[in-house]
């Protein structure tokens, strides 16, 4: 490689400081600061002539960055991809689900290359299991004081709008199910920039004893929870794959013991079930056990149900729930259908009830991808679109976190002939409906009252689905564990 790569007639000198690598590919001077007296970066200092005598190498941890080949080993030991040491509240694959019922017979294939009688047996099958079920959800499109300011600057656009929306509606339905008070953890999973639990925060005004867990799978940048430096606030942020976590091993959680809301904003597809799974499933049943305690230790822990009583006499009681619980509710925002998983799934009992598989879901969470998709006519406007969408997620990001979850889908393929536009979007809706049921009934089994609504227009975003979940009252723990 050349000590630069050539530059185009009337190109500007790079700027004062700066590298004088030309990226070809980004048709500009590289902008990275360089060493006193150098000309180029250390990034491309290997391409420079006063520089070739070090060999520069990809580093074998993570091959988007290189290092000298002399200074391996030392960098091996302070690379920020390097393997770290696993916290407590990190164990294998504790909310996975079992690993006996991942296999996939091998003569799966695309959704493309089913003839037209699979797919007219698998649509069959799809209204069948269906029967019954509410198409209609309820509209609950609310807003909260808290995002007013935010809604009415006119500095927004387009896209900070939409967010803002969703944000406030789903703030709005978190107050209405009375979840937001004080003297509780909020878990907010697949947090991204945490943005969600910044406006729970303005929200509460200074509550009492309000703690946050943001629980992200990647490194995020211009993250706002490190802005929060109330009193009565503490933000935690968890680097974690939401498969492997623990809640119940949160020195935070295991101290403090306070209901835990769990939280998210476009919770892509298998994030969504590892998060239910981790909530009521591993930690709900780990405090109800230890809630099994002796007789002078529940007198001992009488005095947080006084404290909540005392707050109920002062004019607080719809901000407090009536016993402590360990999950206190659950909302959240549903994405991304086309990303789940199996194994993950949390509502297998519910399709082997109505006589489906691993076969046939894994195509209805393919085919679920036509509800906002389905309006494709042809390959080259599929291609088109997708890469408007790709471009849109590189953009717009906050629209799907979900903790790192990237699954390809079958978007690009020529979808069948023989169904309408219409008709396509409609089963990709039933799809997303039958997926979400099966996480209904999990969470009905577990001790949860759940329900789905609209939380907003279609408009401002087509994955408008919010998951909401209030423990039974006849399951609730009347003391802390």
């Amino acid at each position: 490689m050349a000590a630069s790569a050539p530059t185009p007639h009337g190109t500007d000198s790079p700027a004062e400081g700066r590298c004088g690598y030309y990226v070809e590919k980004k048709k500009r001077f590289c902008r990275m600061v360089v060493a006193a007296g150098k000309r180029f970066c250390g990034e491309h200092a290997g391409a420079a002539e006063e520089e070739n005598a070090r060999k520069r190498i990809l580093c074998p941890l993570d091959p988007k960055h290189t290092v000298y080949e002399d200074q391996l080993a030392k960098h091996l030991k302070k690379c920020n991809s390097r393997e770290k040491p696993k916290p407590d509240f990190f164990i294998q694959d504790i909310n996975a689900g079992l690993k006996d019922e991942t296999e996939i017979p091998e003569q799966l294939v695309p959704i493309s290359s089913l003839s037209e009688d699979q797919l007219e047996n698998l649509i069959k099958k799809l209204r069948k299991a269906s029967e019954g079920l509410n198409f209609t959800l309820e509209d609950q499109i609310m807003s909260h004081p808290a995002l007013h300011d935010a809604l009415n600057d006119p500095k927004n656009g387009d896209s900070a709008t939409k967010h803002l929306k969703q944000q406030a509606s789903i703030l709005g339905n978190i107050e209405k199910l009375k979840l937001l008070g004080p003297r509780r953890c909020f878990v907010e999973f697949g947090a991204g920039k945490g943005k969600l639990s910044h406006w729970v925060d303005i929200a509460l005004n200074d509550a009492e004893k309000v703690h946050f867990i943001l629980v992200e799978k990647v490194t995020t940048r211009f993250k706002v929870d490190g802005k929060h430096r109330k009193k009565n606030s503490v933000f935690e942020r968890l680097q974690i794959d939401i498969q492997h976590l623990c809640l119940s091993k949160i020195p935070l959680l295991s101290k403090e013991k306070l209901p835990v809301v769990g939280i998210g904003k476009h919770l892509c597809g298998v994030a969504t079930d590892l998060a239910l799974r981790c909530l009521v499933e591993t930690y709900a049943a780990s405090c109800e056990e230890r809630n099994e305690e002796p007789l002078a230790k529940r007198i001992k822990n009488d005095k947080t149900e006084k404290e909540i009583n005392t707050l109920a006499k002062e004019g607080n009681e719809k901000n407090v729930p009536e016993k402590w619980t360990p999950v206190a509710g659950i909302v959240i925002a549903l994405c991304c259908h086309h990303r789940c998983d199996w194994r993950h799934y949390v509502g297998k009992e519910y399709f082997r009830a109505l006589g489906l598989g691993a076969v046939e879901f894994h195509y209805f969470q393919r085919m679920s991808s036509w509800a906002t998709c389905g309006m494709r006519k042809t390959s080259s406007e599929a291609s088109n679109i997708s890469t408007k969408r790709e471009e849109k997620q590189n953009n717009d990001s906050e629209e799907h976190e979900g903790g790192g979850y990237r699954i390809t889908d079958d978007n690009t393929e020529s979808l069948p002939g023989f169904l309408t536009v219409e008709e396509k979007k409609k089963i990709g809706h039933l799809c997303k409906l039958l997926i979400d049921q099966g996480r209904i009934k999990y969470l009905q089994q577990k001790g949860f009252s759940p329900a789905l609504q609209y939380y907003t227009d279609p408009l401002v975003s087509l994955e408008n689905v919010l998951l909401t979940a209030l423990p039974n009252h006849s399951s609730s723990p009347e003391t802390t564990a």
